[in-house]
């Protein structure tokens, strides 16, 4: 166990952020979006007008890091800290995944 962990924080501190793969599965993620397209759109182009900022074309680390900041408080909205309160650091993987994919 100790060898795997001295791996794993070998690979993070040698691998770029942005190139770590999260374990995410986009299907689930999509189920999971629905809510999210409410106001970014099911095609994640969102609404800029309305404030709704465009999560397509955005890598999955972003994503998550995004979420996990909502989260958190980190990151300071109202809305998406109570949108992201009740979801799991899986459901955050699986969202992220899956915008990923919106091109």
């Amino acid at each position: 166990m100790k060898k795997k962990l001295i791996a794993i924080a070998m690979v993070s501190l040698f691998t770029p952020l942005s190139s770590v793969a999260l374990a995410g599965d986009a299907a689930a993620g999509k189920a999971k979006y629905a809510v999210c397209g409410g106001c970014h759109g099911p095609t994640g182009l969102g609404n800029p007008m309305l404030g709704y900022p465009k999560l397509a074309g955005q890598s999955a680390v972003d994503i998550a890091g995004k979420l996990r900041g909502y989260k958190s408080g980190e990151r300071n909205n109202v809305t998406m800290r109570a949108m992201t309160a009740g979801l799991t650091d899986m459901d955050i993987n699986n969202i992220a995944a899956y915008i990923a994919t919106l091109k």
